[in-house]
């Protein structure tokens, strides 16, 4: 039961396993590395990255963690970390939007916990364009933790047609039990 809980977290395999809540423009897609946003990424196996278009593109997954074989005993008394992290950068031609949201649910997907920091705009002309990384823990939510929701995403910032959004790669959810 440990390691990431989140599936195809870099696009490996398409867009299977995510849940599409906002697919505006030309819609989301995998790209392998360093496609066109031109920078690598430091973990060599990751070897591709999702990316958005024009409109709004968010998706999300729901991670249920008695299905994962957590026991809602040990959730309550034990109320383990939970860490968040996620991979963004910004082709050097195109600005872009980030953001991210992660929610600790209970059973009834009522918010026990959430971390949603502001977006982020990335401005090629005075911005580093790389990979940056965000991250959170969560610890002390209290019981009754159930599901966790992991949903992320962006677009550009010119409206171009096509996959000039931000990119993401490097997903995970972790419970430190």
């Amino acid at each position: 039961m440990s390691g990431n809980l989140l599936k195809n977290p870099n696009g490996d395999d398409g867009l299977e396993h995510w849940e599409l809540t906002m697919n505006g423009g030309d819609e989301w897609r995998s790209e392998d590395i360093p496609g066109d946003c031109g920078y690598t990424f430091s973990d060599e196996s990751i070897t591709k990255f999702f990316c958005t278009s024009f409109e709004p593109c968010l998706k999300r997954q729901v991670i249920d963690l008695l299905e994962e074989g957590y026991d809602p005993e040990n959730l309550d008394i034990a109320q383990p970390a939970v860490t968040v992290e996620d991979w963004y950068c910004s082709r050097t031609d195109c600005g872009c939007i980030y953001k991210i949201t992660v929610t600790l649910l209970d059973e009834s997907h009522e918010v026990i916990g959430e971390f949603k920091p502001d977006e982020v705009t990335i401005d090629p002309d005075c911005d580093e364009c790389s990979w940056r990384k965000v991250s959170h823990t969560f610890t002390e939510y209290g019981p009754g933790l159930r599901f966790i929701s992991f949903e992320h995403g962006g677009q550009d910032t010119k409206y171009w047609q096509g996959w000039f959004g931000v990119r993401v790669t490097g997903s995970s959810v972790t419970v430190d039990l």
